[in-house]
């Protein structure tokens, strides 16, 4: 099996290719990434494969650390594994984030992660780990409270904190970690290396939320080392951990094959439009349409149309461009499509639009809506170039997954296209749009897009973080 096939050696051989075809095969329909996993990475991997054999799901050692939580609240004594236990919560975009982030915390803290299976994450994703489920048994002890959880659990840590229930000689068996958009001062705490040392002494941390939270855990002094030899390149974060993660299941696999193999194959260059609109009503919305319009003209990700009734003479070779669209309204689709079957454009390219849903509204708990949403996502990540909306998890995903820096549609004010429309990403990272701005050390408030240069603030949100290259460091 070729290192190619293996992702540059972030896949372990092995694995029954029948049983997850996505896994070896996506390799065929996308462009070979540009950055290769340090050796560091690749070996933190392997090594956490061996601790995930040992410590999964019913094995001796889980069973054993599994008591502590069944006899209450206190630590009898040390355990032989820690866990991380990833609470599914919120949209697709958002799930594949923060169990990316959950992934790299227990990578840095030597924890194995274990996988709230919600509604459907069985149903969308293939088993990452070899020889051991990453997902949590359904008879684990408290899986009924974790719909309930939150700032006010008796067990969250950030509430603990505040009433000064938690002191260095605090030996609870499991608690909860509340890093929800809406978390309070004392939750924010997570991020300070002094709460970070207290935390290694609980063998289950319990961890809701919607935030990719990757950026501060570069701000922690103690994992600074460890990060900077697993990710020389930053902003490689995401697109590594994601391929190595995510890859979908043969029913969503064999969605995407089909709409790959009848709209976008044959085309000489793909380009993907990802559309989020925040204004509610009926779209599709003209300003929204406009500034798409003016984004891809002026970035010329698309030809101008030629109003001439006699159109373009035919090029011998006529190249064409396949526009993969998605969005939850149909109407931007049928307008750019309407737009060039209209018009010949003035470089006399073919340019066809598809786009595989409409579904109208965000339906997070229909399996089958999900499964449309995880297969347009990686399709988009298969595209040669990327468009996509501020704030959009579902764009970031996408932009992470194919290793490239999208162009990004500035949020619309006032109902109006942006001028500018759009600006290339600064990187491929996505960005952490809840961040913490404190200092633990000076216990005062900082401006955090400003302690280390491969921190900056978002383009799309001007207090969010992202990872950054060497290359943007002085970029704001």
């Amino acid at each position: 099996m070729t290192q190619h096939k293996l992702l540059g050696g972030l896949l372990a051989p092995g694995f029954d290719e029948k049983s997850c075809l996505s896994r070896y095969h996506s390799v065929s329909y996308r462009k070979m990434s540009r950055y290769m996993p340090s050796s560091h990475l690749l070996s933190k991997l392997r090594s956490y494969e061996d601790l995930h054999r040992q410590c999964g799901p019913h094995t001796k050692s889980y069973n054993e650390t599994l008591k502590q939580i069944k006899a209450g609240n206190t630590v009898a004594s040390s355990t032989e594994c820690n866990y991380i236990v990833w609470i599914s919560f919120s949209g697709l975009g958002n799930r594949m984030l923060t169990l990316a982030s959950a992934f790299l915390y227990a990578l840095l803290t030597n924890r194995v992660l274990l996988v709230d299976r919600g509604k459907d994450m069985a149903d969308l994703f293939c088993e990452p780990f070899p020889d051991m489920s990453w997902l949590l048994p359904l008879d684990f002890p408290i899986t009924n409270q974790f719909e309930s959880f939150n700032q006010n659990s008796p067990s969250c840590y950030g509430k603990m904190l505040k009433n000064n229930i938690i002191t260095k000689e605090s030996k609870p068996s499991f608690l909860y970690l509340h890093l929800v958009h809406d978390y309070q001062d004392h939750d924010k705490m997570f991020f300070c290396d002094q709460d970070q040392t207290f935390l290694k002494r609980v063998p289950w941390l319990i961890m809701k939320t919607n935030n990719y939270f990757v950026p501060s855990l570069f701000l922690i002094l103690s994992f600074e080392k460890e990060l900077s030899k697993l990710f020389p390149e930053k902003e490689t974060v995401f697109h590594h951990l994601g391929r190595y993660l995510f890859h979908p299941t043969n029913q969503v696999w064999g969605l995407i094959i089909r709409y790959y193999q009848a709209y976008l194959a044959k085309a000489d260059e793909r380009i993907g439009i990802q559309v989020r609109v925040f204004d509610t009503g009926k779209g599709p919305f003209p300003y929204v349409m406009d500034q798409i319009v003016a984004c891809a003209l002026n970035s010329k990700l698309l030809p101008k149309l030629s109003m001439k009734e006699s159109g373009i003479t035919p090029l011998r070779n006529q190249r064409s461009k396949a526009i993969l669209v998605t969005s939850l309204d149909s109407g931007y689709y049928e307008n750019l499509s309407n737009m060039y079957w209209e018009h010949p454009t003035v470089t006399g390219e073919v340019i066809s639009f598809f786009q595989p849903s409409h579904e109208e509204y965000q339906q997070t708990e229909k399996k089958n809506h999900n499964r449309k949403a995880w297969a347009e996502m990686f399709l988009l990540s298969l595209t040669d170039v990327l468009v996509t909306s501020s704030w959009s998890t579902f764009g970031y995903v996408a932009q992470g997954l194919a290793g490239s820096k999208a162009w990004i549609l500035y949020k619309p004010e006032n109902r109006s296209a942006p001028n500018p429309p759009c600006r290339i990403a600064m990187s491929m990272e996505p960005c952490f749009h809840a961040p913490p701005f404190y200092d633990c050390k000076a216990k005062k408030g900082i401006d955090t897009g400003l302690v280390v240069p491969h921190v900056r603030h978002c383009e799309d949100m001007s207090w969010g973080l992202k990872l950054v290259g060497a290359d943007n460091h002085l970029q704001q």
